[in-house]
């Protein structure tokens, strides 16, 4: 691969790229977020575009056909390595000799083995100019669930909470009350807009019925954005006792899956009239915990590339505890609740050492407001692991 080179411009211009590439979240998946800017000699931008999946044509070869015969010898600005190999669309690298460009800038490799240098390897003996990793980083936050899908067939899943300072995401249960009362918003209304920008780019959220039983919410995207396919909504109950009159059952529109490990029939028959799927899978383990692995497994057979756990304790700890979290994005206001009937951020029995706790690594703060948020990974979403890893801190 190419050593990093690149200007003021070309930061300029794959920034644009980029920006265009995030214009497509929500209409890609389980493909990646790809833009691509063509800018012809004078640095003037001739074509630009992004990749949708029900489009078909990819970003480069969307800005080739607006730039024209403009093209030639230009530059092409590209988050994603282009593509090399003939899948539901033809390959990119050759559109883009075809079209007589004279180089091309792109933020990153493309992770899917498949490709994967060979974009890059085409152009080069093709006499095309390549150089790679301006703007990686951002890049590959841009595409971390594609590329997690791409390799293990698995969504990467995002663990979400709103606490206290002091770890506790709710007061204690008699205190709550129903139907998205202001009494339980934790976070002001920044943070929680931010939330539903983090559920738009999911393809599943996923809560345990003890969520639906307290709280009656609706878990959907609420930006007013399009979506190639809806939030997919899961529920675990693995005794199904979700309730018929929950607002989740009562906006089902094939968007609602319950899975379960009892499923009596007449509950089960109702709510599937109600647009709800159910299905029977095993979904405990032998301590009493989700199968959190085969969750995920069978949420990856359904093509959900990504999926936003949102609790509570019991879904955050079973989570935790069999290692499927990827990357948390977890919000604090300044408050303090106190107190040992304050309902904790993940309820089990807990690591028993901290060479067994998971380890927040790349971290990052965000403010919303009064309130700030803790973005960090379990796991590298680009390093090939199995799903049971994920990395612990080291004793001092």
């Amino acid at each position: 691969m190419a050593d990093v080179t690149g200007s003021f411009d070309d930061e300029h211009f794959l920034r644009r790229a980029l920006e265009l590439a995030r214009q497509s979240i929500g209409l890609t998946s389980p493909n990646p977020n790809v833009g691509a800017v063509i800018v012809n000699r004078d640095g003037v931008i001739v074509g630009e575009g992004f990749y949708t999946y029900d489009g078909l044509r990819h970003a480069e070869v969307i800005a080739i056909d607006r730039a024209g015969e403009n093209a030639t010898g230009g530059t092409l600005y590209v988050n994603l390595e282009p593509c090399s190999h003939l899948g539901r669309t033809g390959p990119c690298a050759g559109a883009i000799v075809a079209a007589g460009i004279s180089r091309v800038a792109a933020s990153m490799k493309d992770p899917n083995p498949l490709v994967s240098g060979k974009g890059f390897d085409l152009l080069r003996q093709a006499g095309v100019a390549v150089s790679v990793g301006l703007l990686e980083a951002e890049a590959k936050s841009l595409n971390e669930s594609f590329a997690k899908y791409i390799h293990h067939r698995i969504p990467l899943v995002t663990l979400k909470a709103a606490m206290t300072l002091d770890g506790k995401i709710a007061p204690p249960p008699q205190r709550n009350q129903k139907n998205g009362a202001t009494a339980n918003w934790i976070t002001g209304e920044p943070a929680r807009v931010h939330v539903q920008q983090l559920r738009h780019q999911s393809d599943a959220i996923l809560v345990g019925v003890g969520t639906i039983l307290a709280d009656d919410p609706l878990l959907t995207d609420r930006t007013g954005k399009l979506r190639r396919r809806p939030l997919l909504r899961v529920i675990l109950d693995s005794r199904l006792r979700l309730p018929l009159e929950s607002r989740v059952v009562q906006t089902a529109k094939d968007d609602v899956i319950v899975l379960c490990s009892l499923a009596e029939e007449k509950k089960k028959k109702k709510l599937q009239k109600l647009g709800v799927r159910v299905e029977q899978i095993p979904i405990g383990t032998t301590d009493g915990r989700p199968d959190m692995a085969g969750i995920v497994g069978y949420l990856g057979e359904l093509e959900i590339a990504s999926i936003l756990f949102e609790g509570g304790a019991h879904v955050n700890w079973a989570a935790l505890a069999s290692g499927v979290v990827d990357k948390v994005f977890l919000y604090y206001a300044p408050k303090i609740l106190g107190g040992t009937d304050s309902v904790p951020f993940a309820d089990g029995a807990g690591f028993r050492s901290l060479r067994d706790a998971p380890c927040i690594k790349s971290l990052s703060i965000h403010r919303f407001g009064e309130d700030f948020a803790v973005e960090g990974y379990l796991r590298d979403p680009y390093e090939s692991v199995s799903v049971d890893g994920g990395s612990h801190c080291s004793p001092e």
